[in-house]
């Protein structure tokens, strides 16, 4: 329960009780991402669930709302972050990751983050009222994603999320994630595509950078996101 406080804590900005952490809580906390996801689904869904008994565009807009909210925009900073570095490196993964370490924002990110909020709107707008089940468990899906990374690409940074995310990925935990997505397929099938996105993110990375770093976790989560919602909403157009 303390690690999942400590993995609600990091990943949301749901009030938690403060908790005395001991040595590895936060490394071990990572494992219950895709948990905390679920919550994450949870509030969106809802959020746009009640947006929409007044206009679907508004259910939409509540359910971004929310999404950025709860979530505090974190990973929304690591795509604007890996957008600026990829524009700015010219192909120098040196420069990259200095770019990415800048704490300032550049026009690359700025376009970055307007974008994927745009995708999401649109994508929220066509499945709801529909499909609320796909709000619901595309976090959780999106969050197994690092442990995936983490085990396939080279920390680039000794410290940091990155090295947490590392330090947690076991086997099993995979594993029992994956048996956890493919009984979710049933409910949503359009997470079929998860594993597929995930893994060409990995090669995309690798490519690109090279590695992981936190800030290139939370551009992946957000940019599975946005891929699966896009998949679902055209699942669900075409089953219509």
């Amino acid at each position: 329960m303390r690690r999942f406080v400590v993995a609600l804590g990091f990943l949301t900005r749901l009030p938690v009780p403060r908790l005395a952490t001991r040595d590895g809580d936060f490394t071990a906390a990572v494992r219950l991402y895709p948990l905390v996801g679920l919550i994450i689904g949870a509030i969106v869904a809802g959020a746009g669930w009640l947006g929409t008994q007044v206009d679907p565009w508004l259910g939409a807009l509540a359910a971004l709302v929310a999404w950025t909210w709860v979530t505090g925009a974190l990973h929304l900073d690591g795509l604007g972050d890996l957008a600026d570095g990829l524009g700015a490196s010219h192909g120098d993964r040196t420069r990259l990751l200095a770019v990415m370490a800048d704490p300032h924002i550049g026009s690359f990110g700025v376009v970055a983050i307007v974008l994927q909020l745009v995708a999401k709107l649109v994508a929220l707008h066509l499945l709801l009222p529909g499909d609320c089940a796909a709000l619901l468990v595309i976090p959780a899906a999106a969050r197994a994603g690092p442990l995936v990374w983490a085990r396939m690409l080279l920390n680039l940074k000794p410290e940091g999320l990155g090295a947490a995310i590392a330090d947690a990925t076991r086997a099993r935990v995979l594993i029992g994630w994956s048996l956890v997505l493919a009984g979710a397929c049933t409910l949503v099938p359009a997470l079929v595509a998860a594993p597929v996105l995930v893994l060409a993110l990995a090669l995309w990375f690798r490519a690109k950078l090279g590695g992981m770093t936190g800030d290139v976790h939370g551009a992946g989560i957000e940019l599975t996101e946005a891929g699966l919602l896009l998949i679902a909403a055209t699942v669900q157009a075409l089953s219509a």
